[in-house]
């Protein structure tokens, strides 16, 4: 029997895509119709960016917590959480945890190594980008990566927050993404990592000036192959 995935979501759009692209893509491993057992909790979003806007790291760690202690309880097997910015309060409760977790930027570090990518820029909301989530990972694997500079993060994290949480995804939006990341192709990156889960609901291969890294799909994927395994 396929592993029942746990989903520790934090924002709908994201964690919304991230569910659709298992249950899209699970046939692929499962045959016709086919996709693992998926259950899904999440807090309210405000809860997260209390904890967030004071630099409460321990306490977004705490709420991952809870989720991960409930999704345990209705016989999840293993988790993921289509999020990259809380994944910086994973250490603190790690340790606590009653199920294992794949961590997102892991698992699109390993796939950059993979496709023969060198040289990363880094998308994503302001807390995620000034963090050492993404960095960590992938300087083990010996990528280099390139953050946009303090304007841009300022700009993209308006975007996130203000626009693509909501579901509101705008031409103007897509413009400056793409601003970015030729600055960021400019700055001598082969990749792009889209580092907010919601950030491929506007950019993608088609329109993206470098490689796109999809964290979102990305760790889909990874889990359906840990549930298939």
């Amino acid at each position: 029997m396929p592993l029942h995935i746990g989903i520790v979501a934090c924002s709908a759009e994201g964690a919304a895509l991230c569910y659709r692209t298992i249950c899209a893509e699970g046939a692929q491993f499962f045959g016709a119709h086919g996709h693992p057992e998926i259950s899904m909790h999440t807090p309210s979003l405000s809860d997260y960016m209390d904890c967030i806007y004071r630099d409460d790291w321990p306490g977004v760690g705490e709420l991952m917590l809870a989720s991960a202690e409930k999704l345990a309880k209705i016989g999840a097997d293993f988790l993921i959480c289509p999020d990259n910015t809380i994944h910086q309060a994973l250490p603190y409760i790690a340790s606590r945890s009653p199920l294992p977790w794949l961590h997102i930027a892991e698992v699109v570090a390993a796939h950059a190594a993979q496709r023969g990518y060198k040289r990363l820029g880094l998308t994503g909301t302001r807390y995620l980008v000034d963090s050492e989530t993404y960095p960590e990972k992938l300087a083990a694997l010996g990528l280099e990566y390139v953050r946009p500079d303090v304007a841009d993060r300022d700009g993209i994290n308006r975007i996130i927050m203000d626009e693509l949480v909501y579901g509101e995804f705008k031409p103007e939006a897509v413009a400056y993404f793409q601003q970015v990341i030729g600055r960021l192709k400019d700055a001598g990156c082969d990749a792009v990592v889209l580092g907010c889960t919601e950030i491929p609901l506007i950019i993608n291969e088609a329109n993206s000036p470098l490689a796109t890294l999809d964290s979102t799909r990305l760790l889909a994927r990874a889990a359906l192959r840990r549930a298939g395994a």
